[in-house]
């Protein structure tokens, strides 16, 4: 079964993965994150064809290696990935694929976090404090200023594949950052200060601070905020529980405060003393609201907000995780618009 599987991989390859990319037609893009495709399809437009192997409704820690998705990359001409140790399973699919174009440092392989400020970093490699990224936390595509940085990764692989449409995915990507700045700020604050201002101002922690404190014909500047940045005013300063660190960016840049984790450690699941301490510190402090993704098991969530009296936030961390969320756009809008629809009915 092996020497088959290796001998229609081969087969494969032999059609040279490159050859629509020499012709200048189509050329197959896969993604590990379901997050990622939207932004290959605005990007390459009809340029590309994409597909993911991590559905949204799927943990992208633990995937197994078939030999189905070995064959897929056999005749992928370019490779999206994290690039950090999120997708440990990857390396095996790759090397089962026999493809070396899409192979770390070559042609056709992209890291979309190169380049990324990665938060968590671990100080040590303990492995009993839990499933420990040695890189820090790979969830990166929960901050919309991440996926500007992810759209200007993914643009440098197109060119490198389709250099005779660079000029078409660089004009992409302007508009896809334009996007970005507008549905993030609103398009009045982007005419006033411009998106590159106010992503430095953002990433900071420094926005509202700013726009609080300067005035636009007597007007403070928070009177021209929109977009998500607006939407999640009254989340700021907010406290949840989460079952996993997947939202860290998402907090840090919408100024959410997460106090505790249904996970006693990373990738550990809960133990009934650690949910008993959590319970016990959710009463104590009034924690109203628990966002989980739905990978998780739900039940858990569930019997923690019952027990506490919080509301349950559980929606799909990537694209298509949920019927809904179909672009990388779409995932800000639902997660924000649960967060605030929950804290309302809690009445905090």
């Amino acid at each position: 079964m092996i020497r088959a599987c290796l001998s229609s991989l081969a087969a494969l390859l032999l059609a040279s993965p490159w050859a629509l990319a020499a012709e200048g037609g189509k050329i197959r893009v896969l993604t590990t994150s379901s997050s990622y495709a939207p932004i290959v399809r605005y990007i390459g437009g009809d340029k590309v064809e994409v597909e993911y192997i991590v559905k949204g409704y799927q943990d992208p820690h633990i995937v197994r290696p078939k030999p189905s998705l070995a064959v897929d990359l056999a005749k992928t001409d370019l490779l999206i990935a994290t690039g950090l140790d999120l997708e440990a399973w990857l390396p095996t699919l790759q090397d089962m694929s026999g493809n070396p174009a899409i192979m770390s440092g070559q042609k056709g392989y992209v890291s979309v976090a190169a380049g990324l400020k990665i938060a968590e970093k671990p100080t040590s490699l303990d492995r009993s404090e839990g499933d420990v990224h040695i890189f820090g936390n790979p969830h990166i595509h929960t901050s919309p200023l991440n996926g500007k940085v992810i759209a200007e990764n993914i643009t440098i692989g197109l060119k490198k594949v389709l250099p005779q449409h660079a000029a078409l995915f660089e004009a992409n990507l302007k508009k896809f950052d334009a996007e970005i700045d507008r549905r993030l700020f609103g398009e009045q604050l982007v005419k006033l200060l411009g998106g590159k201002t106010l992503c430095r101002l953002a990433e900071k922690g420094q926005l509202y601070a700013f726009l609080e404190k300067k005035k636009f014909k007597g007007k403070p500047l928070t009177d021209f905020l929109g977009g998500w940045m607006k939407k999640a005013l009254p989340l700021r300063g907010k406290k949840i529980v989460t079952y996993h660190k997947n939202w860290t960016y998402f907090s840090q840049l919408f100024g959410i405060e997460v106090v505790g984790y249904m996970e006693p450690k990373p990738g550990i699941p809960p133990t009934p003393g650690h949910i008993s301490s959590l319970i016990d510190r959710m009463r104590r402090e009034k924690i109203t609201v628990v966002l989980a993704a739905n990978y998780f098991d739900i039940g858990k969530v569930e019997r923690v907000t019952e027990m506490t009296g919080a509301k349950p936030v559980v929606v799909a961390l990537s694209v298509d995780g949920q019927p809904e969320m179909k672009t990388f756009f779409d995932q800000f809008d639902i997660w924000l618009d649960a967060l605030n629809a929950a804290f309302a009915s809690s009445g905090s």
